[in-house]
């Protein structure tokens, strides 16, 4: 392989991980919100999988505990879910599947 050739690859796969860099930053700003027990329960989410907030509808505050904890934690895992659906969206478009290198949050 020629030197311009080398030199040529480097160049792309700099450009490839600048743009890597800038979406994934576009998605610490990303929300998602998930929810469960017909919305009774919601998680926000960053396209980071960070969480951000989690409101409980006060009718549900009578309920058992054990039931609003498993409210909790469908409403967190499905706004987790979607934020990584937005993730590889966003990141999928750049590299073939998988090719995507370690440190990108589900994928």
């Amino acid at each position: 392989m020629s030197e311009l050739d080398l030199n040529s690859i480097m160049q792309q796969a700099q450009q490839l991980q600048d743009k890597m860099k800038y979406m994934q930053q576009g998605l610490e700003g990303e929300k998602v919100e998930g929810t469960s027990g017909a919305g009774m329960v919601k998680a926000t989410v960053t396209g980071t999988q960070k969480v951000l907030a989690v409101h409980i509808d006060p009718a549900v505050l009578g309920e058992e505990q054990e039931m609003l904890q498993d409210l909790i934690v469908a409403a967190i895992n499905n706004a987790l879910d979607k934020s990584r659906e937005l993730a590889q969206s966003r990141m999928g478009s750049l590299v073939p599947p998988g090719m995507m290198p370690p440190g990108f949050p589900g994928l």
